[in-house]
């Protein structure tokens, strides 16, 4: 059997993000010349494009140790200071989610991104007093899906900054044929296509589905997967041509059907789809946007003339 771990290991095998791709290869090739750490490097974008897998390839084309954890899992400023400690020179730490640090965890933050100092707090009362560490020189990789809770103070503090893009149906299908060659499927270039053109723009859906219409010809005694295996697998697991699953095509009837096209507050509609609102915020709605079918405004959400051709039912004036 093929490898495991899916991820690439390097640039030249990362697969999309041409530009980032690019500008980051410079970056790299600049610290390793001068045998210097790389600057903090924030990752931005929806669940799926890559961030993480971007944070590994950084730390091993600069042949350094990655560090990881999120920005839930730091609680307390002790957390961080574990951590930080425990590093060594150019190591990586990438801190997913970044958004989520607590205030008390990101004021310890900036003068170890700025200064390489850590300040610790020694004793409580009038006899605290504080103890300054001078950290190895590191990069801190910084991921998260929701950018706009990043406060001013910490994004500044990044040097290098990208923005990851939903992937081309050509790039989703190299990552599939990929996928499929790591782990050994049997796929010709039309059913990789397939499962590329119903995978939201997004890698990891890719592969997800690669697996499960894996499944589906194994079980039917499929030797190879092609269009028409792919195709009727799809069916059977209710995703269409645009990746919409049951869950997407509820979401815009439920918009028409109870709240007669929109607009339509986001925790309201939470609320009729049993769902949470960040669920829908984060997963559904980005990708319902960029397919043209709903349309965020100051008074909610709301269904475009595009979402009633798309479910076949004529708009009411």
């Amino acid at each position: 059997m093929g490898r495991d771990n899916l991820r690439p290991l390097s640039l030249k095998e990362y697969i999309g993000q041409k530009e980032i791709k690019k500008s980051l290869q410079v970056y790299l090739s600049a610290a390793l010349t001068r045998e210097e750490a790389l600057d903090h490097v924030l990752l931005t974008g929806y669940p799926g494009l890559g961030k993480t897998t971007l944070a590994h390839i950084i730390a091993h084309e600069l042949g350094s140790k990655i560090h990881i954890t999120s920005g839930a899992a730091l609680e307390r400023p002790g957390d961080l200071a574990a951590i930080l400690t425990s590093l060594e020179e150019r190591d990586v730490l990438f801190i997913d989610e970044i958004h989520r640090l607590p205030a008390p965890v990101e004021e310890i933050l900036y003068p170890a991104m700025e200064d390489f100092l850590l300040d610790l707090v020694v004793g409580k009362g009038p006899g605290a007093r504080i103890l300054r560490l001078t950290l190895p020189k590191f990069t801190l990789v910084g991921a998260t899906t929701r950018s706009g809770l990043i406060s001013a103070p910490l994004r500044d503090r990044f040097g290098i900054s990208f923005k990851l893009e939903f992937y081309t149906e050509d790039e989703l299908k190299d990552i599939v044929q990929r996928t499929a060659s790591i782990l050994e499927i049997p796929i010709d270039e039309e059913g990789a296509r397939v499962i590329a053109r119903s995978s939201r723009g997004t890698p990891r859906v890719a592969n997800r589905l690669l697996r499960r219409v894996r499944d589906f010809a194994e079980v039917q005694g499929y030797k190879i997967i092609n269009a028409k295996v792919a195709t009727y697998a799809l069916e059977l697991m209710a995703i269409d041509t645009l990746g919409l699953g049951p869950f997407d095509r509820n979401l815009l009837r439920t918009i028409m059907e109870k709240f007669d096209g929109g607009p339509v507050g986001l925790e309201t509609l939470a609320t009729a789809l049993c769902e949470d609102p960040r669920t829908l915020e984060d997963v559904y709605e980005p990708y319902l946007i960029r397919c043209g079918l709903l349309r965020r405004t100051k008074r909610g959400r709301m269904l475009t003339k595009r979402a009633y051709q798309y479910l076949g039912l004529k708009r009411s004036l």
